[in-house]
């Protein structure tokens, strides 16, 4: 069937299957329904849920100003779908073009979409993980569970990790009078994702909101009383913390299990995929009819020296699942590339922090706006003498121009009039980042390419 031919059977009759019912599921079915497919479309998520917002969870549901059970996405339109939730895919058959459930069913396709996300890196000992009190934040069904402890006044929360999440959580829980111990390996909060001198800052914020800080320590083991509820921690200076209520926020795992054996190029670090979304499989050759968006797609950036980038970003899960959904059903010479520029945005603590580009690709930083000392700045990163990314505190307008610079490749130290003068404004500082090699929970952004040279992959054929 010539390729034309094809796609226009494929818009009216091929069959899509998206696996993850998720924002980037979601926008990539309703993009799919705008363009023109009327064909059968099938998600299946491992939830039992509609597609909902997982940023609200570790913000206002904490707070009580939001329900869990009212997280659900606003629709853009109807999507006609046959829907399977509550079941998860176990397994991918890439020449058969068939779903593996949970449930034992095959669902077969013309078109996949693995828009699985990424899951909550749980506690890695297990027998503690099972404790009463022991908690993750990831999906509605965390929150639920993460609301109702802290609604019973616990006496002490507990948190491992001093990222995002962990400090958003941190924050929850003092805006509600709850006192709250965070443990953090690195130096400070904050410093996989944005460096050591943001992370200074963020420490600062930390303690003058009463948290009781702790960095440079790791958690060696959480202990239960009689009946298994969760009692202490136990660090590696030897202090124990008394808690009622742990948290673990040590980053994500991104959801490829299912995939082993497959074929496809999947792992820890995601699905690899071109520009195009279109996923590679493991010998690195493109494939032409699966596709990967949001938080467990890998992609090559021009931006970004192509290095494979895994963002567990909003804005990027809707911008690539648009991007998925058009190639999907279109032919080659109509397909266009994700070239979005990653931005990311928390609260905390009172104070609006906002990223855009790739902080943990820089090697210096400059104070280019406003004071660290105040707490409301920008700071710009630098790299091989262009600029890379910038953050604010408190000062979000100052972004839409920093991201123009990067999209331009803008040098690096900056050189503007609006350029603050002041002596930790007037030259470029080393960023800070923490050795890549040492585990931590890590930036919002994961650089995951590899040098051409670097051979790490050998592929010994079935002998029969």
């Amino acid at each position: 069937m010539p390729a034309e031919q094809f796609h226009d059977w494929l818009r009216r009759e091929g069959r899509i299957v998206v696996v993850g019912a998720s924002l980037a599921g979601l926008r990539a079915a309703e993009t799919l329904r705008a363009e023109g497919f009327t064909g059968s479309l099938t998600m299946i998520g491992d939830e039992p849920y509609q597609p909902y917002d997982r940023p609200p969870l570790s913000k206002a549901v904490l707070l009580g100003k939001a329900s869990p059970d009212r997280t659900e996405l606003p629709r853009r339109r109807e999507i006609d779908a046959t829907w399977r939730l509550g079941v998860a895919a176990t397994g991918l058959d890439l020449a058969g073009k068939r779903v593996r459930l949970a449930d034992g069913d095959e669902v077969p396709y013309d078109r996949l979409l693995i828009a699985t996300g990424v899951r909550a890196r749980p506690w890695p000992k297990e027998e503690e993980a099972q404790l009463d009190g022991v908690c993750v934040l990831r999906t509605r069904d965390d929150g639920v569970r993460l609301h109702r402890r802290l609604k019973a006044a616990p006496r002490r929360v507990f948190v491992i990790g001093a990222g995002f999440t962990g400090s958003e959580i941190a924050s929850a829980c003092r805006d509600q009078g709850i006192a709250v111990t965070v443990a953090e390996r690195a130096d400070a909060p904050l410093v996989g994702a944005l460096g050591g001198v943001i992370g200074a800052v963020a420490a600062e914020l930390h303690r003058d909101n009463g948290v009781d800080l702790r960095t440079g320590v790791m958690v060696t083991g959480l202990e239960g009383d009689s009946v298994g509820r969760v009692r202490a921690a136990h660090l590696s200076d030897g202090s124990v913390v008394e808690t009622d209520v742990v948290v673990v926020a040590l980053g994500a795992t991104r959801n490829t299990d299912w995939l082993a054996g497959s074929g496809l190029g999947a792992g820890p670090r995601g699905v690899a995929c071109d520009a195009g979304c279109r996923a590679f499989d493991f010998r690195g050759i493109v494939t032409d009819d699966v596709f990967v968006a949001g938080d467990v797609a890998r992609s090559p950036h021009p931006l970004f020296g192509y290095q494979f980038l895994s963002l567990e970003h909003w804005g990027n899960a809707v911008a690539q699942a648009e991007v998925a959904a058009h190639n999907m059903i279109s032919a080659s010479s109509d397909r266009r590339p994700h070239l979005w520029v990653p931005a990311f945005w928390s609260s905390q603590f009172g104070v609006n922090v906002k990223s855009v580009g790739v902080p943990s690709m820089g090697t210096e930083i400059m104070i280019t706006q406003g004071s660290l000392a105040e707490r409301r700045f920008v700071g710009v990163y630098g790299y091989q003498g262009r600029v890379i990314a910038a953050v604010s505190f408190d000062s979000t307008r100052w972004l839409e121009f920093y991201e123009r610079q990067i999209e331009r490749g803008a040098p690096f130290p900056v050189e503007y009039p609006t350029v603050d003068r002041r002596p930790e404004g007037r030259k470029p500082v080393p960023a800070d980042f923490p050795d890549p090699s040492l585990p931590t929970h890590g930036p919002t952004v994961t650089l995951s390419g590899y040098s051409p040279a670097d051979r790490r992959l050998v592929f010994t054929p079935a002998r029969h």
